[in-house]
C-alpha cells in the first residue's frame, strides 16, 4: 500500500502506530484532541516492560507478545529504556505470596536478603527473599511520548494537537482509530477499568529498577522517576470514572509503599492521578477492521509493553507485509 493515513489519538497506542507507519514510508497525520500527547491513560502509566511479572494474572499472549517491547522502545528512543530488571518482594507475613508468584510466572530467579541488599541498598536488612526478574525494563511513559512525539515530527509525520476529529478522513488512504476510552461507547465489548497512581518525592530512598510489593488485597509497584521521584500504583477499578484519586485508593498505595520502606511516609505527595483504561472481557488488545479503518484498542494495563506489537500487527493489516 501507498498513500496518506490517518491515525486518531496520541497515547501510546496512536504514537507507536504512527511510528511503524513512518517505517514503511506511509505518509501520516496524527489528530488529538489534547493539547499534547499522553493526555488521557497513557500518561498516567508505571512504564513497565515487565512481560514475565503480568504473566502472573495476564494471559499467556501478554508476555509472548511483550517480549520484544524493550528492543522496540531502545531502537525508536535510544538511551530511554533502563534494563535493571525487576525485583518482586512480599513482607514476611505475606511470603507464601512470593511462592505464588514464583509458580505463576517463568524468567525469574530466588534472592536472599544479601541477594536484595546488593541489588537495592535501600532495602537491606528489610526482606529476607524476593524474586529477580533480570530480563525486564522500563521507561519513563511521559519522555516516551515526548520523544515519539519529536521522532515523528523529525521524520515528517504531520502531527495536529487540540484538533477537534469530526470523523472527516477525506483525501486518506486508511484511518488507524487509536482513541482509547473514548471509543468505549462505541466499541462492542470494551469497558473501562480505572487507575490511580500517585508521586512520591523524597532523597531518602533511591531504587535502580522497578520493585512490587506484593499483598493479598492491595499490591503496589514502585517505579523510580529520577531525582529522588518515585511513581506509586497501581489500583484496578471495574469503573469508567477518571474523576480523582479517591481516599481508600490513595491510603491503600500509601501504606503499602510505607510497608515497602519507612522513609516514604516522610515522602511529599507531588501529584496524583486517575485514568480510565480500555479493556475487553479477556483483558487482550484488539486489532479489528471495519471497511478503510483499523482499530487498535483495549490494551488494559499493558499499554507501553503491547503497543508496539499490536502496531507491527496494524501496519501488517493494512500494508499485507509483516513489520
Amino acid at each position: 500500500m501507498t498513500g496518506r493515513v490517518l491515525v486518531r489519538g496520541a497515547g501510546v497506542a496512536g504514537l507507536a502506530a504512527a511510528r511503524e507507519l513512518c517505517r514503511h514510508g506511509l505518509a501520516v497525520e496524527l489528530r488529538e484532541r489534547a493539547a499534547s500527547p499522553g493526555a488521557g491513560a497513557s500518561g498516567l502509566a508505571g512504564g513497565m516492560l515487565a512481560p514475565f511479572c503480568e504473566g502472573e494474572s495476564a494471559p499467556e499472549a501478554v508476555t509472548r507478545l511483550g517480549l520484544r517491547a524493550a528492543d522496540w522502545w531502545e531502537e525508536a528512543l535510544p538511551g530511554l529504556v533502563g534494563r535493571a530488571g525487576t525485583l518482586v518482594l512480599a513482607p514476611p507475613r505475606d511470603a507464601a505470596e512470593l511462592t505464588r508468584f514464583a509458580a505463576r510466572t517463568s524468567g525469574h530467579e530466588w534472592l536472599d536478603a544479601d541477594g536484595i541488599a546488593a541489588l537495592e541498598p535501600a532495602l537491606a536488612g528489610r526482606f529476607g527473599k524476593g524474586l529477580f526478574f533480570r530480563q525486564e525494563a522500563h521507561l519513563d511513559p511521559r519522555a516516551a511520548l515526548a520523544g515519539l512525539r519529536a521522532r515523528l515530527e523529525r521524520e515528517g509525520a504531520r502531527l495536529r494537537f487540540g484538533t477537534p476529529d469530526e470523523g472527516d478522513a477525506g483525501g486518506f488512504d486508511a484511518v488507524i482509530d487509536c482513541t482509547g476510552a473514548a471509543a468505549i461507547p462505541a466499541r462492542p465489548g470494551l469497558r473501562g477499568v480505572r487507575g490511580e497512581m500517585l508521586y512520591l518525592e523524597t532523597p531518602e530512598i533511591a531504587f535502580a529498577r522497578p520493585v512490587r510489593l506484593l499483598h493479598p488485597r492491595h499490591p503496589i509497584y514502585v517505579v523510580p522517576r529520577g531525582q529522588g521521584r518515585f511513581m506509586v500504583g497501581a489500583t484496578m477499578i471495574e469503573a469508567n470514572d477518571a474523576g480523582p484519586v479517591s481516599a481508600r485508593s490513595l491510603m491503600e498505595l500509601l501504606n503499602t509503599a510505607y510497608a515497602l520502606h519507612p522513609a516514604f511516609g516522610e515522602a511529599r505527595v507531588c501529584e496524583t492521578g486517575a485514568g480510565v483504561r480500555p479493556a475487553y472481557d479477556d483483558n487482550l488488545p484488539r486489532v479489528t477492521r471495519q471497511d478503510r479503518t483499523i482499530h487498535i484498542n483495549g490494551f488494559y494495563r499493558h499499554g507501553f509493553l503491547l503497543a508496539p506489537a499490536l502496531a507491527r500487527q496494524a501496519v501488517e493489516c493494512l500494508t499485507g507485509r509483516a513489520s
